[in-house]
């Protein structure tokens, strides 16, 4: 079709009009749509204790002294351990905001003539086995079987809560904060690189490392809800951003639109683990634009920075170093031995280049 999107994100300039365009943020919205801005979070007493009368009690249920956060995330490159990734994906977009994610429910869309049973329970399991590993309730969703498709594709919805003074957003990023990066990345590229073209990868690699690298999932994972908890009780958090579909660069550009700020991150200090650096380099795939979820972008004061990195650390999570929040007039910077270019723009994440060849 003359005039279709690459297969990915929509272009953000599209986004941006449509959100400002259709978007109605109401009443009890406290943080809403936005680039970047990755879940809602939400003032539910404001409607009153009969849900649409604005001055009553607060909502039920709902302590006075939380808000709540809802996130909303496919899951569409894997289909392997699918129900732990949606779990995970939309309970870091959470953890993202100062909060905890509590209560799932996810819609489970099946292949026609490709779902049987063991298909649809594994899925469950592996959603089950995630919840119950971050204390999370799995309380509904939907399930289907349509045409069309090739692969499950798995859609959450998480709901969690976040004391009302310890709300932390993309946009939070001011001009001097320090920029940390936790793990590196790109770990989720690494974990699908390996469930999804693991034929291909047997003819040149041993099976250990092949293993090793489908692993990433868990080890070093794609969870940040841990590097989240400890960046918050070790220092000032202005900001916390996952990377996800785009890669780092495009989660930088998204912080950097949200926060109408700058940055400048030097290329030395940004880590592609070893992993990433052998697969992403044989399929000719910028680390930079591979899915990194998994990592975590955090921005704080310079004093609270160094704090905030020793504590992950002592955590043995690796935490970096890689940059400065500046002046929006001046762009978004990538540092390079040869000189400081603008940071790369992706149109698509890279990723899709091993599924939508051209």
């Amino acid at each position: 079709m003359e005039g279709a999107f690459p297969t990915g994100k929509l272009p953000p300039g599209v986004l941006g009009r449509l959100l400002k365009d259709y978007a109605r943020p109401g009443r009890g919205v406290v943080v809403g749509p936005g680039i970047g801005m990755d879940a809602a979070v939400l003032d539910i007493g404001a409607w009153g204790a009969r849900g649409n009368e604005p001055g009553g009690a607060a909502g039920a249920g709902c302590p006075a002294s939380d808000y709540l956060v809802a996130k909303t995330d496919p899951i569409t490159f894997v289909s392997e351990d699918i129900g732990a990734y949606a779990i995970t994906i939309n309970a870091n977009d959470v953890a993202c905001t100062g909060g905890t994610p509590r209560w799932f429910t996810m819609a489970v869309i099946l292949p026609e003539g490709g779902a049987d049973e063991a298909l649809v329970e594994s899925i469950f399991r592996s959603a089950s086995e995630t919840c119950d590993s971050l204390g999370i309730s799995l309380v509904g969703g939907h399930t289907e079987i349509t045409h069309g498709l090739d692969r499950p594709i798995v859609v959450g919805h998480m709901l969690g809560t976040v004391p009302r003074d310890r709300v932390i957003t993309t946009s939070g990023a001011r001009p001097g904060d320090t920029i940390i990066l936790t793990k590196g990345i790109a770990i989720e590229a690494v974990s699908i690189i390996a469930r999804e073209k693991a034929g291909e990868l047997s003819e040149h690699y041993h099976e250990d490392f092949i293993q090793q690298c489908r692993d990433y999932v868990t080890k070093p994972g794609i969870s940040v809800s841990k590097d989240a908890r400890i960046a918050l009780a070790a220092g000032d958090v202005h900001c916390m951003h996952d990377p996800t579909e785009g890669g780092l660069s495009s989660g930088l550009y998204e912080i950097a639109e949200a926060a109408g700020v700058g940055l400048e991150v030097r290329a030395k200090d940004i880590r592609v683990l070893p992993e990433a650096f052998e697969l992403l380099r044989r399929y000719r795939l910028d680390p930079l634009g591979s899915i990194a979820s998994g990592a975590l972008v955090i921005t704080a004061p310079p004093s609270d920075a160094e704090r905030i990195i020793a504590a992950l650390d002592a955590e043995d999570i690796n935490a970096y170093d890689i940059g400065v929040v500046t002046d929006k007039a001046d762009g978004v910077k990538l540092v390079k031995a040869s000189g400081t270019v603008d940071l790369p723009v992706f149109a698509r994440d890279e990723i899709t280049r091993l599924f939508c060849r051209d």
